[in-house]
């Protein structure tokens, strides 16, 4: 049946000093919906670490089965920098969400599309994220507002699937680096003491978003000298002066 299927999109870690921000998309026929409510599906921030965990496993059953689809994309901190070259977080969201909903991989022709609006001009996000999709998703219809993760279920399960998965990412680079990264939020004071740490040796460590201020500042303090630059090779170019960085 055409137009039997919905799409909830939505992201975690846009603001974070550290770790990934996560895009995910979760397709749902219409008809089944309601089940997301018997799992106890809400915005992911309403509910504990743990329901969120026992949700996503629930979700992935259904996804497993090939009853639902789901797409997640992970953009590390790399892509976070270099991406603020050239271009700015809001445009680098529009192409993470058309990647997650592309990665569903649904056959449908047609059915609608629900996004977690990124952008202050909720229309705006939507006209851009229709571009950005392309001739393929002509026939969707496409609807974006601020919350929609507390007010429409489906992307309140994106949601869910979203921060589970950025929440792994946090432990594992805190299992990685052996230092509790807290939150990876600039005000968490636990973040802030795991990034001294991480950029006292002067070197780039691949899970800190280099462009965020937060870094800048506290590089700064700890080596008086401009904040190193990601390269696309991976590695990275140090600034010769203050005034080099700030032109």
């Amino acid at each position: 049946m055409n137009g039997n299927w919905t799409i909830g999109v939505d992201e975690a870690g846009r603001g974070p000093v550290i770790g990934p921000l996560v895009v995910a998309a979760l397709a749902i026929p219409k008809d089944e919906i309601s089940e997301l409510s018997k799992l106890g599906v809400k915005d992911s921030k309403e509910i504990s670490h743990s329901e969120r965990i026992r949700i996503s496993k629930e979700i992935s059953t259904y996804v497993e089965q090939g009853r639902w689809k789901s797409g997640i994309v992970i953009c590390k901190a790399k892509r976070i920098d270099l991406n603020s070259i050239f271009s700015d977080l809001n445009s680098l969201e529009i192409e993470l969400f058309s990647e997650a909903i592309s990665e569903t991989n649904i056959a449908s022709k047609d059915g609608t599309i629900k996004a977690d609006a990124c952008d202050v001009n909720e229309e705006r996000f939507r006209l851009r994220l229709e571009s950005a999709l392309g001739d393929g998703w002509d026939n969707w219809n496409i609807h974006a507002e601020h919350g929609m993760d507390s007010k429409d279920l489906v992307t309140g399960g994106a949601s869910i699937l979203a921060k589970v998965t950025r929440d792994f990412a946090i432990q594992e680079i805190s299992s990685r680096t052996g230092l509790d990264v807290g939150s990876g939020y600039p005000s968490d004071q636990k973040t802030r003491k795991a990034i001294e740490t991480l950029l006292s040796d002067g070197k780039i460590h691949d899970s800190i978003r280099w462009s965020w201020a937060t870094v800048s500042d506290i590089w700064g303090k700890l080596h008086a000298t401009p904040v190193p630059v990601r390269s696309k090779d991976g590695n990275y170019v140090v600034q010769s002066s203050l005034e080099d960085w700030r032109v």
